[in-house]
């Protein structure tokens, strides 16, 4: 796909992609939505990319959803344009490989539900998050009042959501929101030095990881060890093998042997 907003680049197994829109503070509109999930469709069939890194151009990851385009959505408009939003960034949670957000600057509304989609997040010192939809008179459409409560507990998402609080990267750190704060010259070479510690991992013990931390999130303790236990067994006579193999041999593991 010709893409207008995202901008992508491949290093080694990383893809990089930017968002960018800095006339809009990358405001997320119908065309972004469209390219995000083409991209995901490449992302999905391509093995030879491991761990993407989601970041933006100029002042703001996403700044919030794009006003103009849903001042004038009645109610029926208005659920889709969430469900659209909802559904694209539910292809990031399940996407089989990691993404990592590396957030340069605004977080805010749409972009902060964008980047809590992710797996985990490195901030920019710059960084700011918030949910400010109570000022327009709305709420988080794209699953903002679900993931901020999962992340970062009940009483610190009701706070940020009621209040509308724009908070530094250094509070989203303390709250758990962001895992890494760096400068902001290093957040891209930190991030990507990040993810290429990922992509030399085993990659179906990776793919594993994530689907096996974020079902059993949403499962009993039981079930969810069950699930550990049944895609532990999956990896011995095929990557497993070959990685012990590998640590007792002293030599690096040659993956997909």
């Amino acid at each position: 796909m010709n893409y207008q907003i995202l901008k992508t680049e491949i290093q080694d197994k990383v893809a990089i992609v930017t968002i960018s829109r800095p006339d809009a503070m990358n405001a997320l509109n119908s065309q972004f939505f469209k390219e995000l999930n083409a991209f995901l469709d490449e992302m999905e069939k391509d093995d030879n990319v491991k761990v993407i890194i989601l970041t933006g151009d100029g002042k703001a990851l996403v700044a919030g959803a794009d006003i103009a385009e849903m001042v004038n959505m009645n109610s029926q408009q208005g659920e889709e344009f969430a469900k659209t939003g909802q559904k694209a960034f539910n292809r990031i949670e399940a996407l089989n490989k990691p993404v990592i957000a590396a957030v340069n600057g605004f977080a805010l509304g749409g972009g902060c539900e964008l980047a809590m989609a992710t797996d985990f997040r490195v901030a920019s010192n710059y960084a700011k998050f918030g949910q400010p939809e109570v000022n327009l008179g709305l709420i988080p459409g794209y699953a903002g009042t679900q993931r901020l409560a999962r992340l970062v507990g009940l009483s610190n998402a009701l706070y940020l959501l009621y209040t509308a609080d724009m908070i530094t990267a250094d509070e989203a750190l303390r709250m758990g929101l962001v895992q890494k704060v760096v400068d902001a010259e290093q957040l891209i070479p930190e991030t990507i030095a990040i993810a290429k510690k990922i992509a030399d991992k085993g990659p179906e013990a990776i793919k594993k990881v994530k689907s096996v931390t974020r079902k059993g999130l949403m499962l009993d303790f039981g079930p969810g060890c069950e699930l550990e236990a049944k895609e532990f067994g999956s990896l011995f006579g095929n990557e497993g093998t070959e990685g012990m193999k590998a640590f007792l041999e002293k030599r690096k593991p040659e993956w997909g042997k």
